[in-house]
């Protein structure tokens, strides 16, 4: 699993690799219907039967206790408490310990079937009848739909030391700010989520910010300022002067956006700054060498207006 999956993380193949599992649903007339997730296979540190679980006085709803696994003590996170199921009688016994911005937690699902290696061209963004927002994909199979979760928005949900910061209020009015008034920064995520955070601390700082919601929206973005640059004479800095971009989104990733965005001369100076969770000290060298100007993870955030005026100013 593990080999596989570096390959996908350094090459901008615009693929991935999903753990699909099940969290299943009694409804109204007492008939269990089954429900199918997936998590990048990234985020996957193992797959084990529920161990002991020691209760956690005072805790949030969802979060079931913790568990001893070797010799780390972690959360464990009852998933269907956390999307609102109704899963009355049906034991949850399978958890799959995921580890991501630094942190490592359990979730209690139902059962875990398989790993699927799928194009994110086939991960559609959410139709606007799914009104969840804890869903950033979906994957149509022959047979069922498989919905991607935003474990970052759920997790960090439960716990202010999971929660994403916002930059210090010196930052935010620094004498910059005039000058970041001439700036446009392109965000790619398609967690509403966290796109929220960025942008709102951008805007406050002074930031123009665009936003997409997955990496082909941004690609388009990015086509059209290199068409009007061409027409206009402009620089490209002065229409767009950074792009921060999520690895995991429908559509494209943002390797994938990063490789095609290095593959243009006329595109080289952009700096391309990649935010995920997944960015661990292996995976930073290996983006930075497919043309990242910097890595950003969840603690970095704080510092996200500085990071943008070292290299958007």
């Amino acid at each position: 699993m593990e080999p596989n999956n570096k390959i996908l993380l350094e090459s901008g193949t615009n693929e991935l690799e999903i753990v699909e599992f099940r969290i299943d649903e009694v409804d109204g007339k007492g008939n269990v219907v089954p429900c199918y997730f997936g998590v990048n296979v990234a985020k996957v540190r193992e797959i084990i039967r529920l161990p002991e679980t020691r209760k956690v006085v005072n805790s949030h709803p969802c979060v079931s206790g913790m568990i001893k696994l070797r010799d780390q003590v972690i959360t464990l996170i009852d998933l269907s408490r956390s999307l609102n199921k109704n899963t009355e009688g049906i034991p949850a016994d399978r958890v799959i310990v995921l580890e991501f911005n630094r942190i490592v937690v359990g979730i209690q699902v139902h059962s875990v079937s398989r790993i699927y290696r799928i194009s994110w061209e086939n991960v559609e963004p959410p139709v606007k009848a799914i009104h969840d927002a804890n869903i950033t994909g979906v994957v149509k199979m022959e047979d069922r739909i498989i919905l991607i979760l935003d474990f970052e928005k759920i997790i960090g949900e439960l716990s202010s030391t999971m929660a994403l910061a916002a930059p210090s209020e010196d930052l935010m009015l620094a004498n910059s700010a005039l000058k970041r008034s001439t700036r446009t920064i392109l965000v790619a995520d398609d967690s509403a989520f966290i796109r929220r955070t960025m942008c709102g601390s951008l805007r406050e700082a002074g930031y123009q910010v665009v936003e997409a919601e997955n990496g082909e929206e941004a690609w388009e973005h990015v086509q059209a300022v290199r068409q009007k640059c061409a027409e206009s004479g402009q620089p490209l800095k002065e229409l767009l002067s950074m792009v921060i971009t999520d690895i995991e989104m429908p559509r494209m990733d943002g390797l994938h956006l990063t490789a095609l965005i290095r593959k243009e001369n006329d595109l080289g100076e952009l700096p391309v700054v990649i935010f995920s969770s997944l960015a661990s000290d292996d995976n930073k060298m290996k983006w930075r060498n497919l043309g990242a100007s910097d890595i950003l993870t969840k603690p970095d955030l704080p510092n996200l207006v500085q990071k943008a005026d070292t290299l958007a100013l």
